[in-house]
């Protein structure tokens, strides 16, 4: 019950975040740039990051017996 409570306040933070930052962004990196909105572009490099640290943490992981519980 709690957990579902929790799930929903999250959900709604994130709808409000992407409601409040719709505005278009330019990123540029190297060579090319891309229009995106705001919230997209946290959302994405929020995902990166998440990757980046899982992949760096899966090694200690493998190690010590596998992913705990």
């Amino acid at each position: 019950m709690i957990r579902n409570v929790i799930f929903i306040f999250l959900l709604a933070a994130v709808l409000i975040f992407v409601f409040q930052n719709m505005q278009t962004v330019e990123v540029k990196f190297l060579l090319w740039s891309i229009t995106i909105s705001r919230a997209l572009m946290l959302l994405v490099t929020l995902a990166i990051g998440l990757i980046g640290g899982g992949l760096l943490t899966y090694p200690t992981r493998r190690r010590k017996g596998g992913t705990k519980k």
